[in-house]
């Protein structure tokens, strides 16, 4: 009897297009082929289609039949690890990036972690949001921001928030960035995920945040990038969407 692995390995290689399975059997060995055939359409399809709602904005750029097809291609490269497929695609951006037939939209692949960041989001772990009094009486100086686990930054080099926004549902008469974008993405208390582009202040403020420095220096750092910048917009967008859950002295 061949090990547990090996199996595993030949049955993932038949799927792919490799030789049926051994131990297969049908009541006419002839037919053993053609029904493994189903199955592993079946299985081809049901990845296309999970990678589909996963990156709803790649398929609408670059069209529903291009997509199934290189969706195959990226499934025989980069199969599932988790049975959970919201877990699938962290590497399809640098797949887009490295897809001959895509070299002339290098933006795809920023739009992708976006839509994957957006995911991870929307799955991320519950934490009630910290009470604003907490932060409006804490001291810049000692304070650290705890975050919410879906608050994501992302430094993007290509305009990638506005590509996404305009092919959002009336996005079309967005306007267009002229270069690299960062994207702030969280789970707000509506249980959506919004993307946002944010300036170089309040990049480098929430950066900061992340990385766990108190709020004078995030604050600081954030002056550094633009100069005159003020934190408390931010702070209270922040706020407002739930997104900050602790204020740790």
């Amino acid at each position: 009897m061949r090990a547990h692995p090996d199996f595993v390995a030949g049955f993932d290689a038949a799927l792919r297009g490799g030789p049926v399975p051994a131990g297969l059997v049908a009541r006419d060995p002839a037919e053993v082929e053609r029904r493994f055939a189903v199955y592993r359409n079946n299985v081809a399809v049901s990845l296309g289609e999970a990678l589909a709602s996963r990156f709803p904005v790649i398929r609408r750029l670059v069209g529903e039949a291009f997509f199934a097809a290189m969706a195959r291609l990226y499934a025989e490269t980069d199969r599932p690890k988790s049975p959970v497929l919201a877990e699938w695609g962290a590497g399809f951006a640098g797949f887009l990036e490295r897809f001959p037939p895509l070299a002339a939209y290098p933006y795809l692949g920023d739009v992708a972690r976006i839509e994957f960041a957006r995911g991870r989001a929307f799955h991320a772990a519950d934490r009630l949001p910290v009470e604003t009094a907490a932060v409006a009486g804490a001291d810049p100086d000692r304070v650290r921001l705890v975050l919410h686990p879906s608050v994501t930054l992302l430094a993007l080099g290509h305009p990638a928030v506005s590509i996404w926004a305009r092919n959002q549902p009336g996005g079309e008469g967005l306007p267009l960035g002229k270069g690299p974008e960062t994207a702030l993405i969280l789970r707000d208390a509506a249980f959506q995920v919004p993307v946002r582009a944010v300036g170089a202040g309040d990049a480098a403020l929430l950066r900061s945040v992340l990385d766990g420095e108190r709020l004078a220096l995030a604050a600081a750092k954030a002056r550094d990038a633009d100069a005159g910048h003020d934190p408390q917009p931010m702070l209270v967008s922040l706020m407002q969407a739930g997104a900050i859950v602790d204020a740790k002295e």
